[in-house]
């Protein structure tokens, strides 16, 4: 008997229009580094990056603009609603912001990247200054990549850049666990190669790719061991049919639970929560800062997404055996993140274990199986995106002779040697505090109203202390810039390229926009739930 033909699926080409743009644009980036001549390439580079972000951004305005309802295309792979479009307008504005950063070749004279971990740089190679920490006492090429000399702003971070976004898209938007694993690798691996492209500081950058790597690869074997537990379970890894097997199976609930605890394990390494958190600190310490930037914004937009859509669709009718584990690991975080970030003398690792803490109070939002849950986690993301790319962005502008001061001893008086600098960064820690008239504050309030309306008042009541606890690091910052005599040979505030200024200035805007008129936002992150 013949065999009926094989069809192809549906795809709804104008729905996941912007995350074709971005992975082609990717590809391209690809060719492009291998066909231009090296003088051609960042001005190609940067032009293609922006160009794609933008026409994504485009393609997703003009689609939701239609109010569309939620759909699910590619044979069920992908789902497309409110919270993705959300989650998406926001990895598109963080992602253009650091692509901003990355590109720019005007705080690091040939910009923060070399070629690839075994380049040898031309300037402070080592891991801290002086010939014992490996610095190469080279003369520094500010050629800027004229015709027959090497570019000294490498570009091989754009591709990785777009590939990385493009993967997390696909992870906020992904409708079975299969399809999210890909993600998760693809938005991954160039996340790892970026960590260890520093032009500075070579050792620690380098060090810092290896154990995220590392760590990284534990984390997602966790991840593809707790999928093939699921399967096991519900005979498919499709997320509506997880959530039909564990309503009403007969099989044994172990295989569920044992699969959803190893699923927690590597989704909750991604978002920096806490026990899951030990690579955060030196990855953000080590890392190029702009890479920082990227990261610490978009990654977590992208691993809180990926977490409020599997808790949400595949298991929220089992909510009353899993929450009660992620109570315990939302106070972790908080807490750890609140006292040891007060113990932290680098600036980059104290934003770091800010993050750990802000990540428990994400998973106060992501926990409450809520309408109000998912809007104020969303915006949350939002609010907390722009505000850290903006954090470090300013940092990298504070530097000395081997490069960025990040020491926290460095930043002592920098409010009488940089009014500007030090008002920007006293607004954003005051954010990041969650004070008033700042969109920390408004995020911090619906996070907790949410979770106080889903019976959780005991959990909010420790989230209020961590904060509390929290605000200390940020005010002695404050008191350090504006309370303090800066050093003789203290360092310098290096002014902002175009790029820079116009990062540090969307993260400045939308971080009081989202403080003072917050009501637009929170509309747009309720519009809709998810579908299955």
């Amino acid at each position: 008997m013949a065999q009926a033909p094989l069809m192809a699926p549906p795809i709804d080409y104008a729905a996941i229009a912007p995350l074709l743009i971005v992975l082609a644009a990717a590809c391209i980036s690809v060719l492009v580094e291998a066909f231009l001549p090296r003088h051609q390439r960042w001005p190609a580079q940067v032009t293609l990056s922006v160009v794609a972000v933008g026409a994504a951004g485009l393609a997703l305005g003009l689609y939701a603009g239609g109010t569309p309802d939620g759909i699910t295309t590619l044979a069920d792979a992908l789902a497309v609603d409110r919270p993705t479009l959300f989650l998406w307008g926001t990895l598109l504005a963080l992602g253009l912001g650091g692509i901003l950063l990355i590109a720019d070749r005007s705080v690091e004279p040939g910009g923060a990247f070399i070629a690839s971990a075994a380049s040898r740089a031309a300037v402070g190679a080592g891991g801290g200054g002086g010939t014992g920490g490996g610095r190469l006492d080279l003369p520094e090429d500010r050629s800027y990549g004229t015709p027959g000399l090497a570019p000294t702003m490498q570009t091989e971070v754009f591709p990785f850049t777009l590939f990385a976004l493009g993967g997390m898209m696909a992870f906020v938007a992904a409708n079975d666990l299969l399809t999210m694993f890909v993600a998760l690798e693809v938005l991954s691996l160039p996340l790892y190669l970026m960590c260890g492209l520093a032009r500075r500081r070579r050792l620690l950058s380098q060090e810092a790719a290896v154990k995220y790597f590392l760590l990284g690869a534990f984390a997602s074997a966790f991840f593809l061991y707790g999928l093939a537990l699921i399967y096991g379970y519900a005979g498919s890894v499709r997320f509506t049919d997880i959530a039909t097997a564990a309503a009403g199976s007969a099989r044994s609930d172990a295989l569920l639970l044992g699969g959803l605890a190893l699923l927690v394990v590597g989704l909750m390494f991604k978002g920096s929560v806490a026990p899951f958190h030990t690579w955060t600190p030196d990855v953000y310490q080590g890392a190029p800062t702009p890479v920082t930037a990227f990261m610490a914004a978009c990654t977590k937009v992208a691993a809180f997404g990926a977490i409020l859509r599997v808790l949400h669709v595949a298991f929220g009718d089992t909510r009353w055996e899993w929450r009660g584990v992620l109570w315990a690991i939302a106070i972790v975080s908080m807490v750890i993140g609140a006292v040891l970030g007060l113990t932290q003398t680098d600036m980059k690792r104290m934003i770091a274990y800010s993050s750990i803490a802000h990540a428990g109070f994400l998973l106060l939002g992501a926990i409450s199986i809520t309408e109000q849950g998912v809007s104020s986690t969303l915006f949350y993301l939002l609010a907390y995106g722009f505000t850290t790319l903006a954090v470090f962005a300013v940092i990298s502008l504070v530097r000395n002779a081997d490069g960025e001061a990040t020491h926290l001893s460095q930043w002592a008086g920098l409010g009488k040697r940089s009014p500007v600098v030090a008002g920007v960064m006293t607004f954003l820690l005051l954010a990041l505090a969650g004070i008033p008239l700042t969109s920390g504050f408004t995020a911090k309030f619906a996070v907790f109203s949410a979770a106080l309306s889903d019976g959780m008042a005991p959990l909010v009541v420790i989230a209020l202390v961590a904060s509390a606890v929290a605000a200390f690091f940020y005010v002695r910052v404050i008191v350090l810039m504006y309370f303090s005599e800066p050093a003789v040979d203290g360092p310098t505030v290096t002014v902002p390229g175009a790029f820079t200024t116009a990062a540090i200035t969307l993260g400045v805007l939308i971080t009081l926009l989202l403080g003072i008129v917050p009501t637009l936002a929170l509309d747009w992150a309720g519009g809709g739930g998810f579908v299955g």
